[in-house]
């Protein structure tokens, strides 16, 4: 064979791989609660485009955050292991101030920052030729930790604050009075009325654009639907005349989803527009549970509500580790599938290193939900699943939880006590069952314990100063 035709063959063939690499779109929302979507259930809140990527692709119904709150999470997302392996059990400024000193236990060192030795989703895609950005929430670590150290080519707004102290043009300002630190999202340029999720998508498409030759990989995790509850006006406006739902009912809420959901659908249109839609998987989730309780800026009612879930984000109950998911994946999942196995967030770096063909490692605690995304009925292989959070919230004290099958048992630390729940008969958490299933408290609690074990999770320690009151 003439060598210029081997050299045109080996361009085509190389040309036809290029082509079979598959672009992905992973969206994440900040306190996206379970029922916040009209798909999921909600009576009040609009999702128009997530229902119809919901309609196109294959819903998850049992879908878990890696923890009750977002750095954690992200922390899975970004890694494949749990929280309590990486010990990054908190969010990044709760691991650098540390927990409080008033409370019957001292919560467990964290890592405040997301080791720069962990290989992460972006690494995985440029070790296989991807372009890859990360625009939206950051929250992993300090400066040296943003997203340019973890493998992506372009980070647009990602920084070590959870939060913007506003969803306004120019995105800047102090936090709270208790925290007048000055926040600000770089990088995004603007004008008076310019609103953060939509100009944070106007990046996401110029980068989708600019990359239609070549795969690529976008984070897109928007700051939406976090604190300040901010709504556009208009649309704050036109929830206000709308007829309240019996679950959800919050205006300024309900037009943070709309416009999360609006700027969902200005992607889909976008890789419609360049003839992507095929060659590209859109994976859309939440960090953790909604917000259901009052917060300072959201009014006098809660945000969302997590029903028929108990409680919401920062406790272990269903409320705030279940999640929206929705993965639309080309050429294999079928359009308007449900499934209903239980998934978490470290399986997304499982999934996407079996789609480019290695191993994630014997260290990872996901499974591959290729298998589920072919088949919505299929069975994962692991027996359970496991949550770390030896800290304090506003609704929480330290614990741990397991669920296996349909039972789920959370540790508390203080006082050594556990809660059972059989999350078949009683989704809403509401019946505790410890004193009647003392045979299988001590099965799921041995369970936990080899767990927390295995991954060497740290857990708090007496407080002294505590002890010496009494």
């Amino acid at each position: 064979m003439r060598p210029f035709l081997m050299l045109a063959l080996a361009m085509c063939f190389t040309k036809t791989l290029d082509a079979e690499k598959l672009n992905v779109v992973f969206i994440l929302v900040d306190d996206w609660g379970c029922a916040d979507a009209g798909v999921t259930g909600s009576d009040f809140f609009e999702t128009p485009n997530i229902d119809r990527l919901a309609r196109e692709g294959m819903r998850f119904t049992q879908a878990y955050a890696a923890a009750a709150i977002c750095s954690p999470t992200r922390a899975a997302i970004m890694t494949g292991k749990s929280p309590a392996r990486l010990d990054m059990t908190i969010w990044h400024e709760g691991a650098v101030r540390g927990g409080p000193t008033n409370r019957r236990l001292l919560e467990a060192k964290a890592q405040p920052n997301l080791p720069r030795k962990e290989v992460t989703l972006a690494e995985l895609f440029k070790q296989h030729g991807y372009s890859t950005a990360h625009i939206g929430k950051w929250h992993l670590g300090k400066a040296a930790f943003y997203p340019e150290t973890q493998g992506y080519d372009l980070n647009i707004g990602g920084t070590y604050w959870g939060a913007p102290a506003t969803f306004f043009w120019p995105y800047r300002g102090p936090w709270s009075r208790s925290d007048p630190e000055l926040r600000y999202v770089p990088v995004i340029q603007g004008k008076p009325g310019d609103y953060l999720t939509d100009k944070l998508t106007d990046h996401a498409l110029q980068f989708i654009e600019q990359q239609r030759e070549q795969p690529f990989f976008l984070s897109l995790w928007f700051h939406t639907v976090h604190t300040p509850i901010e709504g556009r006006p208009g649309l704050v406006k036109r929830f206000k005349t709308k007829k309240p739902g019996k679950m959800h009912n919050h205006p300024e809420y309900a037009a943070m989803v709309a416009s999360m959901d609006e700027n969902v659908g200005r992607v889909l249109c976008k890789l419609d527009e360049l003839n992507l839609e095929d060659n590209t998987a859109v994976i859309i989730t939440s960090d953790n549970g909604g917000v259901d309780f009052q917060t300072g800026r959201s009014g006098n009612r809660p945000p969302t509500r997590n029903g028929p879930y108990r409680s919401g984000k920062g406790t272990l109950y269903e409320g705030g580790l279940r999640v929206p998911l929705i993965i639309r994946w080309p050429s294999r999942t079928k359009a308007g599938t449900v499934c209903n196995e239980p998934v978490t967030s470290q399986d997304y770096y499982s999934t996407v290193a079996s789609s480019l063909g290695q191993s994630d490692g014997p260290l990872h605690d996901g499974e591959s939900l290729l298998p589920l995304l072919h088949d919505s009925q299929a069975k994962l292989s692991r027996e359970a699943l496991y949550w770390h959070y030896p800290h304090y919230y506003p609704r929480m004290t330290p614990g741990s939880a397991v669920r296996e099958g349909e039972w789920k048992l959370i540790h508390y630390y203080e006082e050594d006590r556990e809660e059972l729940f059989n999350l078949r008969d009683d989704p809403g958490e509401s019946k505790n069952l410890a004193a009647v299933h003392p045979g299988r408290v001590k099965a799921l609690r041995g369970r936990l314990d080899a767990w927390r074990q295995s991954v060497d999770a740290k857990a708090p320690t007496p407080n002294p100063a505590w002890l010496s009151r009494k």
